[in-house]
């Protein structure tokens, strides 16, 4: 794969659906403080005692939007992504930069109101719900999986919170080439969770249950079923009724498992290659990389390949402009109560025990520093067609969205992610990480 200054980033196991992570931009500071307390949790999810948060600075640079419209489109089409919007909202105002167009050989270019899958940014709202039905006094963090669903291995032993923070030890049903192959082969299957979470149970778990972390979207297919059982609707009508209606989200929805249709207007979405690109870690060969970067291989068109085997995992459908306003709402505390705001910050745990000034994961959310006085809340989202991010960093009061319409870039970056380092250079003083683009050839 080739490389830029930017950390390779390795897609299988630990960060398929999404997630962003090791993303250069991500690691640079080092610093060994959080804007919010990250001491592990009590077994029950419960706070542990405060630390002081870090003080604001003058961090930000003045926007210029036409220079920011330039340097995301260069960036962009050096990964010869279709379509890409990102929308960033400071204390200076609100600036979105909009490249390329929706649908390839159309000049449909994208804005914010544009529809696309999600994938993995439906964890956020997956674990609001779930924490929303535990504030309710309706599910206990603390509850064993196995009293709400059965034949989970070692499901006595897996706590609703070791689901939440990745920590069940459960295999993640997207690691099985049979998924990828099977959507490929019948691209409009209807899945239901049951489908999927047979296909991680075929394979014995990666560890005991809290031993260490893995992203695996088996947990959220999970949780998605015990907010079924618990709030004894769809989980789709409880986002609705919990989520999306109060929070006013109008353009986000959880599709029926039949549904594989994407509201208007919508993005499509690409990918070089099949679905085990995505899903099953392995990379580009070199000579598809040569192809696609020289314009002779077109990237697949998977706007209609059916998103039901993700659901709670990843299913959900969005806009840029209610991202944004779901991921600030979420972290400003406008959630949950006092209590269950706290419980969620207070999640967060090390992903790698030898960093913990690193990459964090608590209860649906990312955390991680990224200079002296800047860090973001966050999570991303990848499926086949799609790549996205959703960032709120409330010291400095920046929100962050991201979204392409390539799942991955000829030498294999998640396109999202990789345009990542590029969007925070030109927020943030002093950060300077982001390659200079490549031009692309001529196609």
């Amino acid at each position: 794969m080739a490389q830029s200054n930017e950390q390779p980033e390795r897609r299988g196991r630990t960060t398929r659906f999404a997630v962003l992570a090791t993303s250069a931009a991500l690691v640079i500071a080092g610093c060994s403080q959080t804007s919010e307390p990250t001491s592990s949790p009590t077994s029950d999810g419960s706070p542990p005692a405060a630390t002081a948060a870090v003080p604001t600075g003058a961090v930000l640079k003045p926007v210029d939007p036409a220079g920011f419209q330039a340097t995301v489109a260069a960036a962009a089409e050096a990964m010869t992504v279709p379509g890409a919007v990102v929308l960033v909202d400071t204390p200076q105002g609100a600036f979105t930069a909009v490249v390329g167009t929706t649908k390839l050989d159309e000049q449909t270019p994208p804005d914010v109101g544009t529809h696309l899958r999600i994938a993995s940014n439906t964890k956020t709202m997956t674990a609001a719900l779930i924490l929303l039905l535990a504030q309710d006094g309706r599910l206990d963090l603390a509850d064993p999986v196995s009293k709400y669903v059965p034949g989970v291995p070692n499901g006595e032993n897996i706590t609703l919170a070791m689901l939440l923070t990745m920590r069940s030890g459960l295999y993640d049903y997207t690691s099985a080439p049979e998924l990828a192959a099977t959507l490929d082969a019948d691209p409009t299957k209807a899945w239901t969770p049951q489908e999927v979470l047979d296909i991680a149970f075929r394979h014995p778990p990666e560890f005991p249950p809290d031993a260490a972390y893995d992203y695996s979207n088996t947990n959220y297919a999970l949780l998605g079923l015990v907010a079924e059982r618990v709030g004894g609707r769809a989980l789709a009508e409880q986002f609705r009724e919990r989520l999306f209606g109060p929070l006013g989200l109008p353009q986000t929805s959880l599709p029926a498992a039949d549904d594989n249709t994407i509201p208007d207007r919508h993005s499509h979405g690409y990918m070089y290659g099949d679905s085990s690109y995505a899903l099953v870690d392995k990379d580009y060969p070199a000579d598809m990389q040569e192809a696609a970067l020289s314009g002779a291989l077109q990237p697949v068109d998977y706007t209609d390949q059916n998103p039901s085997y993700a659901t709670a995992a990843g299913g959900a459908i969005s806009t840029a402009e209610d991202l944004a306003s779901w991921i600030r709402t979420l972290v400003s505390g406008k959630v949950f109560n006092a209590e269950y705001r706290q419980r969620w910050l207070h999640s967060l745990r090390p992903e790698d025990p030898n960093a913990p000034d690193g990459q964090q994961y608590g209860y649906g959310i990312s955390h991680q520093r990224f200079g002296p006085q800047a860090a973001m809340y966050y999570h991303g989202g990848e499926l086949p067609g799609f790549n996205s991010f959703i960032g709120y960093d409330p010291d400095n009061d920046v929100t962050l969205v991201i979204w392409t319409n390539l799942t991955l870039s000829p030498e294999g970056k998640t396109t999202a992610n990789a345009l990542l380092p590029t969007v925070l250079d030109e927020i943030y003083t002093g950060l300077s990480v982001a390659p200079a683009p490549t031009p692309v050839p001529t196609r």
